[in-house]
Order: C-alpha cells, then structure tokens, then sequence
C-alpha cells in the first residue's frame, strides 16, 4: 500500500491529468532511438564520442516551457539522466555531463523555466548507468551478448555503483528547489539469455524512496523503484480498466509516445495523429488516470516540427475542452458504444469517438440533465426523452430503453479532433 501522505502528494496531479514528457540525451544526437546504445551493442567509450558532438544550441527551456503549457499540460518530465549515464545537470558525480560538454545546466535552465510558466516540475531519473564501471552487465546492458560476461562482471561492484546513483539522486533532490514528481525508471529483475535484470535491492529501494520523503515530501514518485509509492505507469498501451491493488483503487498515469520512440528518431514516421493523442488522453482520464505525452528534442536540442505541430493540434483541443480534462475523472454513469464519459462535480461529458446520424441515445439520463452544449462553442444541443411506448413508424424511430436520454445531433460533426458534450446534471442526479 502507498503511505498515508498518498492522497495529499497526488492531489495536483490527479487534478492535472495531462503531463508532457521530455526524453533529451546524447542518442537525440544519434537520432536512433534512445536505446541505441543497447540496439547497437555499443562500448560505453565509444558512445562517449557522442558528447563531443553535443550542442543543444537550440534547446531553449522557456520555449519548451510555452509549447508545453499551450498544449494544454500542466506539468512537464524531463530526462535529468537515460540509460547511457550522460547527466543533464551539474553533477560532482562525472564528467560525463551537459555542463562539462556544453558549459550548461540544462536541468537549471528546465526547472527555472517551468517555473516561470507556472507549470508542476518532474525530473527523470534512470537507475540503469550503461556508462559506469561498476554497473553489472545484465540482460539490458549493451555487452550482454560479449563472451567475457562473467569475467567483466567480476571486476563489478554493485555496491559501488549504488554508492554513486544514490548520490546523484541527493543532487538532484537538494540542489534544485522543491520538484513536483521524480521519475525513477526502471526495475525488471527477471532472466533473460541466462543474465538477470536488476531488483530493488540493485539500487537500495526502500532507501532512495526515503530519501525521496525525506528531502521532498511533497513530491510524487512513481512506482519503478520496484516497490509501491505514488502511482503506477503503464507504458505504450491504453489500460482498459483502473488499477487497484487490494481493491484500493491506484494513482496511475499512461506513459505514450508520438511515434513509438521516447528520444528523437528521425526515421520514424510512424505518428500518432492528434485525434488519436485527444482520445487517449479522454479515455484515460475516463478510467481515473493521466496521460504523460512525450516529445524527444533533436540533437540540437528543440522541439522537431513534426511533433510540435501535433502538440499544437493538441493543444487547440485542450483550449476547448480542458474542462472535461483537467480536474474531471471517471463518471458513476455507463457510456453507451462509441462514446467515452469523464465527469466533473455536477457536469457530465461525453466524448463522441463514434459520430452518430441525427440521435445519441444515453441510458439512465432521462429526467437527469438540465442542458446540453457542444464543448468547443457552447452551443446548445437540444434533448427529449422519448415516450416509452413509441414504436417505430417510417418517419418515426422505437423508444429506446425506459430512462433513456435521446440528444439530437446535426449532421455533421463539429470540427474538432474529438467533438464533446457537456451534460448539466441536475442537483439531485
């Protein structure tokens, strides 16, 4: 079970409901996918070559600070430190970090911007370090297939590198004022090949998520230390049903790309479109979840064009419909097919994945809704409730099911990714 401060740590984040993921690192200079380092069983001394090349000369904080609060998120993840072990701030720890590089703090310049912007900051934090020398080779590492595994693992001391993660994660959580969220990823102690993954005793857990409550009380921690915290992150699927543990039902959060990639992949084509980004978004705040979109910076360090145009896209629907986002959450009331209900104190919303001709039937509404507008114009959106014993007659449609709420729809849907209706509930609904 998640502790006694559960509730009060997540309140803003489950009010929030949308968040914006940031994966920056030296593979958006590879520009092949974040793990290509383990893709390409590459030696961590001849990956370091790519921090000589790294110039995010066009990473602009504040920018990405404004492209994130435009499209409608309300707190924003960045990648302080991937698997590769490349650190994005200014860290004791290594050299192998942006401000040795670069001659600059990108994880300051982050935080300081959202800030600025009034948005919740959450930093990223990989407990894999493919760079260190005492990180064992395990069934992730690049060198898993190398012959010599046990005899490399031998001149290994986990207790070593554990010495080392722990403090680059008190860095993080004392030299940057208070954060909203960290970002822990990840543990997956099962075999694969003969080699194990890493447990939560690999990292300490239990340790580092008191820290964590120690140095940041305030701050939400997700579940991949591999011990209960905060929430829980499905990745790169849509949950059908909400989590519970226990019968307790659980904080959680879909963690999604745009195109099946987490850093930049230039190659990648493969986008997801904005009414399909929208609907997952609406679906899962409807099963009492977030969305976490990700975007991956080039390897100068901006935001590409592709994807800024999608989270514009996005963001003209959160303009609109922000309400049947942003502090709503699952509704007592069953959609029928094709539409997907979130709900906030007394208004119900209902997002039309299926656009119906001429009438939208909704069960148990009948005599519970006071008035109907489509979301994106207020525009009012006429209902009746059709007498029970009306049958079907040429121009005269059968009565649906007895309590049912019949909304007349034009024939054309309005022009927006996701049309939305919102339905007043009446006071003793």
């Amino acid at each position: 079970m998640t502790d006694a401060r559960t509730d009060d740590r997540t309140d803003w984040f489950v009010h929030d409901r949308f968040g914006m993921f940031v994966h920056f690192g030296l593979y958006s200079v590879a520009a092949r996918h974040e793990w290509v380092q383990n893709y390409e069983r590459i030696e961590a001394t001849d990956y370091a070559r790519y921090a000589r090349f790294f110039d995010p000369d066009l990473f602009d904080a504040r920018a990405l600070a404004r492209q994130a609060r435009q499209a409608g998120a309300r707190y924003v993840v960045l990648t302080a430190k991937h698997h590769e072990g490349f650190c994005l701030w200014d860290t004791a720890t290594t050299p192998f970090n942006a401000v040795e590089t670069c001659g600059r703090d990108l994880v300051r310049e982050y935080v300081e911007a959202l800030r600025a912007e009034g948005l919740r900051v959450g930093v990223y934090f990989s407990l894999l370090d493919w760079s260190h020398p005492h990180y064992t080779i395990d069934r992730h590492h690049p060198q898993r297939s190398v012959a010599d595994v046990a005899a490399r693992n031998a001149d290994r001391d986990m207790a070593v590198y554990r010495q080392y993660l722990h403090a680059q994660v008190r860095e993080l959580l004392t030299g940057y004022g208070p954060l909203d969220y960290l970002f822990f990823d990840f543990t997956e102690p099962a075999e694969e090949d003969g080699l194990p993954g890493k447990s939560p005793e690999d990292w300490d857990a239990g340790t580092l998520l008191a820290m964590c409550r120690e140095l940041q009380p305030d701050m939400v921690v997700n579940d991949r230390l591999g011990i209960p915290a905060d929430l829980v992150t499905p990745e790169q699927y849509q949950p059908v049903r909400p989590f519970e543990r226990d019968g307790v039902p659980l904080v959680w959060e879909a963690c999604q790309t745009i195109n099946g990639s987490w850093g930049y992949h230039r190659d990648n084509h493969d986008s997801k479109s904005a009414a399909l980004l929208v609907r997952m978004l609406a679906r899962s705040v409807a099963l009492g979840g977030n969305l976490l979109l990700n975007v991956g910076p080039t390897g100068r360090g901006e935001i590409a064009p592709r994807d800024a145009a999608l989270l514009s896209e996005v963001g003209d629907w959160m303009t609109r419909h922000a309400d049947a986002i942003r502090g709503a959450g699952a509704s007592r009331f069953t959609a029928p097919s094709g539409v997907v209900y979130t709900q906030r104190g007394d208004r119900l919303y209902a997002h039309l994945f299926d656009w119906p001709f001429g009438l939208l039937h909704l069960p148990d509404l009948a005599d519970r809704v006071e008035f109907a507008r489509f979301l994106d114009d207020g525009s009012e959106v006429l209902f009746e409730n059709i007498p029970a014993d009306q049958e079907a007659f040429n121009l005269q449609p059968a009565a649906p099911a007895p309590g049912t709420l019949t909304l007349k729809l034009p024939v054309q849907p309005p022009s927006v990714a996701l049309p939305v209706i919102e339905l007043r509930l009446r006071p003793s609904s």
